[in-house]
């Protein structure tokens, strides 16, 4: 069940594969995000000594949240992968030039899972191609449906 996509990530880049990361967060987080608090647009990923971190993901806090604990919204949070597919990954950033994008959070099990893409950047044309496919999908569909009935 999805919590938040990132549909920028998709518009901006071509998605080459797909992976599955558990995220470390704090217990205001956890409540925020099942609040529907989180925001994953302006999000990253990146790599520092070996492990994986979500940078620029917002969540919220909220106002019923703890006296004692000063939430800071826009903290860095680890993510959880195993040492080989950190391995992969780094890998193929380093040296095929893609990059790390959060597309989707979502519930697994109870846990809050983050699924992250290997991306690389789209140029100008590619945005408009992809808008117009798009449109033709859309107007297809539309068609389609006046004809059933």
């Amino acid at each position: 069940m999805s919590i938040v996509q990132n549909k920028k990530a998709f518009h901006d880049y071509f998605i080459e594969d797909k992976y599955e990361a558990g995220i470390m967060l704090e217990g205001w987080e956890v409540k925020a995000i099942r609040a529907g608090r989180a925001q994953l647009k302006e999000a990253y990923v990146m790599e520092k000594n070996g492990e994986l971190y979500l940078i620029g993901s917002h969540i919220s806090p909220l106002l019923n949240a703890s006296t004692h604990i000063h939430p800071d919204p826009v903290r860095t949070r680890k993510l959880l992968l195993h040492k080989q597919e950190i391995d992969k990954l780094v890998g193929k950033v380093r040296r095929a030039g893609y990059t790390l994008m959060p597309l989707d959070m979502h519930y697994k099990k109870g846990l809050i899972k983050l699924e992250i893409g290997l991306a690389k950047g789209k140029k100008q044309h590619d945005k408009r191609a992809s808008e117009k496919e798009k449109d033709a999908k859309r107007e297809a569909a539309q068609a389609m449906k006046k004809v059933r009935r």
